[in-house]
């Protein structure tokens, strides 16, 4: 029975979440569970850096425990991390994990804000953290954060007080948190922020402490705690058939993308969090102790809370509906008081209350997933009262105009249909995440529209407001427009109604490599936003570049088709770089970007518009060697990418590793993560060594030093560190320049290691045997010296190499050196194989 009442709770949290705006269906413990959070009237905003930063065990405490309104504010959205279910990096991947923090604030009961900082990668301290991200502009988002959420409570994540221990992004967060604590209430402290909202107080800030800050549960076990509050986040819901520990799992197992998928835990478990400043506590208990967080909380509150507490304490489960006619008379209440912040959020969520104990069911659906400027569409609009309340419908409406008069009683259960259209104005932007509307900076995202700071996603521009009278009093409940569909193999489905432009073009690949002078063909994909597009489209490229022809015409009779052409890249004979662009010409109008649809299972339908750009380089590169096995891990564009420069690569599964399939190849490269992620390929570890032994070469890209499923990563001793070298541009010193790997076939200087982005490696070993030699010296500021970057042994007849250098990241930037280092680490030992031959002969 217990996994029956499991299975059902995640069986409802999947088809009501994972397919966006499908109309809510609650069920009557979640009216009554929503009632409890209406009639606690304060908050806590829990701060931290990244996606997958957040505690969600605290945070579903808060809020399902507590009943506070909780939110979540993360100063990034995890741009510069990776990504173990797909290809998509940097702000595709910021986009993903947006929408995964939104997935598991569903799960957990909480809300989402943001800042426009950037996730630029790993920080070893704030200094370096602050100079990259705009302090103030970040510090002034951290304040509108607070000034807009209004927090009785602010929990930290991390710690303020041990800059360099961590990630510099975390610390950071605490920093400005605490900094933000002491200027919210002060007028003269970013008084732009106050156009959208009004100064805050909050009445306590906390640090959200546990043994792992002490090093050991023994010192923590020892540590004063009588400045801590101590939280049993392990308590059981009845209601929900889970505990607090099984839901925050269910939440952190929305971060899919970074292998937050967890075990749920049961039983009894402390939080703690530690005083910092703010009201004195007044126990060791209630982190609200000392606040009023009843309706009499605000003026003519109690009038409205002697309702809804009567409600509440004896609600019927069998029948919410009889509820309305006080439901009813509190939201006339409700609307009337005069502070405008509770005023705005307990209306909102007293007419979901009421919407849900009615029954109603509103949807409005689009005849498909997007439109273009000035095109009409059918909507398809259904009402149904599933109660036996009086309930008329006057109008339906929305913002650009559109007024259906109705003037009808719904009759209990009986479904409405109308059709209706919609124009789509003609001067209607398309549908994109805001923050990335405009180029930003390396730290900082740029928005224009003040209105749009902080928050999780660009709000829907199509909605209609349907306008009713329930037991005689006026109400407007709002529904955005979606696209409702089906599929044999799926059933029913929803995606997000878009806007996208009239025409869109992506060059299928984003770095074309040039190995020598000889043209290659690309492919540009042009799409229709709308029927009967007729158009030309040219390529800007460099001048020392050509291109062939200079524009073709594109005519594409249907939306949604595509058109695939191809132009000649003509490169220059030296060494060269550059980016192109397809710019389509429509009439008088141009378009220069690239539709991105992002589509995964466990988050809404996402279309990103992003500049349609490509990087050229033409690299003076040799290379020797043709065959390689390429085994994936984490995720990442290598195999594509050394195609690019003319190898013959397959990707081969673990289970299909064996001396047969191997001696195929020149080489067998691991990819990122692969020992973290492949539970399977420890168990094939002799076969490669045996490959490596017999002439063979073998690269193995990164791991993290935690997760490792194998002991024996290397034919040697070796032992991975949290080592790393953040500063892309920091100085790479030769250890052996005589060495192979840095000269054959290519002669490596140090302009090879110019333009390398977001970090120069990561998770280097900082142990290993004699058999290796190590190539690389690196280090950021202030750091001792770091030689495991590139480390190669000779094994029999072939060699082992481990770097932990980012050539994950440079590839698809199009680095060139880094092209001209990893083609010398797969020739290495082909060197000595063309000695022998010529010597033979």
């Amino acid at each position: 029975m217990r996994r029956a009442i499991l299975f059902a709770f995640i069986t409802v949290f999947f088809i009501s979440y994972t397919q966006a705006q499908k109309p809510s269906t609650p069920s009557a413990i979640e009216i009554y569970e929503s009632l409890q959070k209406l009639n606690f009237l304060g908050s806590v905003l829990y701060v931290a850096a990244h996606p997958d930063d957040e505690n969600t065990r605290l945070i579903s405490y808060m809020s399902n425990h507590v009943k506070a309104r909780t939110g979540y504010l993360s100063l990034t959205r995890g741009d510069g991390g990776q990504n173990l279910i797909g290809p998509e990096l940097s702000e595709l991947l910021g986009v993903i994990r947006t929408q995964e923090l939104l997935a598991a604030r569903r799960v957990d009961g909480g809300e989402q804000l943001f800042t426009r900082a950037n996730d630029f990668g790993y920080s070893k301290h704030p200094d370096e953290t602050l100079s990259i991200w705009n302090k103030d502009e970040v510090l002034s988002d951290v304040i509108l954060a607070i000034r807009s959420f209004k927090p009785d409570i602010i929990i930290n994540r991390f710690d303020h007080r041990t800059p360099g221990t961590t990630h510099g992004h975390h610390t950071s967060s605490a920093l400005l948190s605490l900094e933000a604590f002491d200027l919210s209430n002060d007028p003269s402290a970013y008084p732009e922020t106050l156009k959208q909202t009004s100064t805050w107080q909050p009445k306590r800030l906390f640090f959200n402490t546990g043994w792992w800050f002490y090093g050991s549960q023994e010192n923590f076990e020892n540590a004063d705690k009588s400045n801590m509050l101590s939280l049993d986040i392990g308590v059981y819901y009845p209601l929900k058939g889970l505990s607090n520990n099984e839901v925050a799992a269910l939440a952190s197992s929305q971060h899919l993308c970074q292998g937050f998928g967890r075990l749920a835990q049961r039983g009894s478990q402390n939080e703690y969090i530690e005083f910092l400043k703010g009201e004195p506590l007044v126990d060791n208990v209630n982190i609200f102790a000392g606040i009023d967080t009843s309706w009499n909380r605000i003026k003519g509150g109690k009038a409205i809370g002697d309702i809804l507490y009567n409600i509440e304490n004896n609600f019927n489960f069998k029948d919410p509906s009889v509820h309305i006619p006080q439901l009813m008379q509190a939201y006339q209440l409700v609307k009337n008081i005069e502070d405008t912040h509770w005023k705005k959020l307990k209306t909102k969520e007293l007419r979901t209350i009421i919407e849900m104990c009615a029954g109603l069911y509103l949807e409005v659906s689009a005849e498909n997933n997007w439109a273009t400027q000035s095109e009409t569409i059918k909507l398809d609009i259904e009402v149904l009262n599933r109660s036996n309340l009086f309930i008329q419908l006057n109008t339906i409406e929305n913002a650009s105009g559109l007024k259906i008069s109705k003037d009808m009683i719904l009759e209990e259960n009986t479904k409405y249909v109308f059709n209706e259209p919609l124009m789509i104005p003609n001067d209607q932007k398309p549908t994109t995440p805001y923050w990335l509307m405009k180029k930003g900076t390396l730290g900082m995202y740029k928005v224009s529209d003040p209105e749009l700071i902080g928050l999780p996603e660009t709000p829907r521009v199509f909605n209609l407001d349907f306008n009713l009278l329930i037991n005689n009093t006026p109400i407007t409940i709002t529904k955005p427009v979606i696209y409702r569909y089906s599929k044999p193999d799926k059933g029913e489905l929803y995606q997000p109604f878009e806007v996208i432009p009239e025409a869109s073009a992506k060059i299928t690949e984003k770095v074309i490599i040039f190995e020598n002078n000889k043209q290659r063909d690309i492919s540009v994909v042009v799409k229709a936003g709308r029927d009967n597009l007729i158009a030309s489209v040219e390529i800007s490229h460099p001048n020392n570049w050509s291109v062939y022809p200079k524009t073709q015409k594109v005519n594409i009779v249907n939306k949604g088709e595509e058109q695939t052409l191809v132009f000649s890249i003509m490169p220059p004979k030296s060494q060269s770089e550059g980016n192109i662009s397809p710019i389509i010409h429509v009439n008088d109008k141009q378009y220069t970007k690239e539709l991105i649809e992002i589509d995964y299972s466990h988050i809404p339908f996402q279309t990103v518009l992003l500049p349609s750009e490509s990087k050229i380089v033409r690299l003076d590169i040799k290379k020797k060697g043709e065959n390689i096995a390429y085994i994936q891990g984490a995720g990442d564009m290598v195999p594509e990418s050394l195609r690019q420069i003319g190898y013959n690569v397959r990707v081969i599964k673990p289970e299909d590793i064996n001396p047969e399939t191997l001696s195929l190849f020149d080489a067998i490269v691991i990819g990122i993560r692969a020992y973290n992620t492949l539970d399977i390929l420890p168990f094939k570890q002799q076969q490669l060594f045996d490959f490596v032994a017999q002439g063979g070469n073998m690269i193995v890209q990164y791991n993290t030093s935690y997760g490792l499923n194998t002991e024996q990563l290397a034919p040697y001793k070796l032992t991975i560190s949290r080592d790393r070298v953040t500063n892309e541009n920091a100085e790479v010193r030769f250890l052996d320049p005589d060495h192979e790997l840095l000269n054959y076939p290519n002669k490596i200087t140090k302009t090879d290691f110019e333009g390398w982005t977001q970090e120069r490696g990561l998770y280097f070993p900082n142990a290993w045997h004699d058999a290796f030699t190590p190539i690389l010296s690196m280090n950021d500021p202030y750091e001792t010296p770091k030689d495991g970057s590139l480390l190669v042994a000779k094994y029999g007849k072939g060699h082992y190499i481990y770097t932990g250098l980012s050539f994950f990241r440079e590839f698809p930037e199009g680095v060139s050196g880094a092209y001209r280092l990893f083609a010398n680490m797969l020739s290495i030992g082909k060197n000595t194989v063309e000695l022998e031959a010529k010597l033979s002969d």
